[in-house]
């Protein structure tokens, strides 16, 4: 069995000059977005860090998903962040 990663290349049309692009690349993207301390996305929330750590401590967990890097440091996507923010959102409707 081979040992060599996956290839695939995107839907649009190859050009000579395209390079291809592994699935592994694709498949996680952690490092290709900013990543947000939780004192960094406290900030950015304007909550306290108490406030994401229930979040993160509640059965079932609550608040954006989360990476535990160790015991002690807990890091947060930026696309996952603004994701769970956009499934947050309330529009209020008029009344006719």
């Amino acid at each position: 069995m081979s040992t060599e990663p996956i290839e695939a290349t995107a839907a649009m049309p190859r050009s000579e000059n395209e390079e291809t692009v592994r699935v592994a690349d694709m498949q996680l993207p952690l490092l290709a977005n900013a990543l947000y301390s939780t004192s960094e996305l406290a900030g950015r929330l304007r909550v306290d860090t108490s406030t994401l750590r229930c979040w993160r401590t509640a059965r079932p967990p609550q608040g954006p998903p989360f990476v535990s890097v160790s015991d002690r440091v807990v890091m947060y996507s930026a696309l996952d962040v603004e994701e769970w923010l956009r499934s947050r959102r309330t529009v209020p409707h008029r009344e006719a």
